[in-house]
Parts: structure tokens; sequence; C-alpha cells
């Protein structure tokens, strides 16, 4: 699927894809007083870096479900888990976690401060397995599990 775009004469097909990506950017430069989680000196994210958000509550109750954890950062009321830009596609985070593109954390009087890094140079935590134990902690089926209706 494409959309066709350019000046008249010239001819140039988007794609979904990067139609997505314009929007996304869109969206992060118009977030306001939004900061970006920044990784650790000697870290590397060659993916990018989006974040998931979740109530400091389940924070530890995630970290002993997950395989590998990457950097996660808190603050007084949530816990933000860096996680490869574009790992909300196709995904439908659960309630009450917030996706963050770009790992923009809202304006708040306390930025949060990193709390845990991996051993790797990569900050990431596997999107996938931190999407399905925040799905089973909430009592949410994964998107692939849920009927589609016509």
């Amino acid at each position: 699927m494409g959309v066709r775009a350019g000046s008249v004469g010239a001819s140039r097909v988007l794609s979904l894809d990067t139609l997505v990506r314009v929007e996304r950017g869109r969206t992060a430069s118009g977030a306001g007083a939004s900061r970006p989680l920044t990784v650790p000196e000697g870290m590397r994210a060659p993916l990018g870096c989006d974040a998931v958000a979740m109530p400091a509550r389940l924070g530890p109750l995630l970290m002993p479900r997950l395989p590998r954890v990457g950097c996660v950062y808190a603050d007084s009321t949530h816990w933000w888990w860096l996680v490869p830009s574009d790992s909300d596609v196709a995904l439908d985070w659960p309630a009450p976690a917030h996706y963050a593109t770009g790992a923009l954390v809202p304006a708040s009087p306390g930025f949060p401060g990193l709390i845990h890094t991996p051993d790797s140079t990569l900050p990431y935590t596997p999107p996938i397995p931190l999407y399905l134990a925040l799905c089973r902690l909430t009592g949410t089926p994964p998107a692939w599990t849920r009927q589609i209706s016509a």
C-alpha cells in the first residue's frame, strides 16, 4: 500500500511505514516540555529508543518475569523501560502502560532516574517478553489472541 507524493512530474510512493514514521516524528516533536530518557554512557542504541511506562507498583513484579532487563528508569509513580523504536507496531500495550515514542517523558517535578542497567552495551528490554509479562500481570489477553469482529 502506498500514497503518491511529490511535485508535478515527480512521483514518489510513500509506504505505510514511512507515513507512520512521519506521524510519530510529528507527534514527538509537538510534545511540549517532554524530555527524552538518555542512554547511559558507554551504551549504544542502534535501533533507536522508545519507552514503556507503567505504574511503579508493577515494576518489581515484572523484573523476575523477564529473561533480560535493559535500562529501567523510575520516579515516584512510574517505571520506564527502554525498548527498541517501533516496539508498539502491531501491539496494543495494555492499560495502565503508556508507550512513549522517542522515550519522551512528560514534564514533571522529578525526572526519572536510572535504577537498572544491563550487563551488555545494549539498553533494551526485549519488547515481546515485556509485553507478555505486562499482559499477564494486568489480566489482559495479548492482542493476537483477541477475536476480530467484522
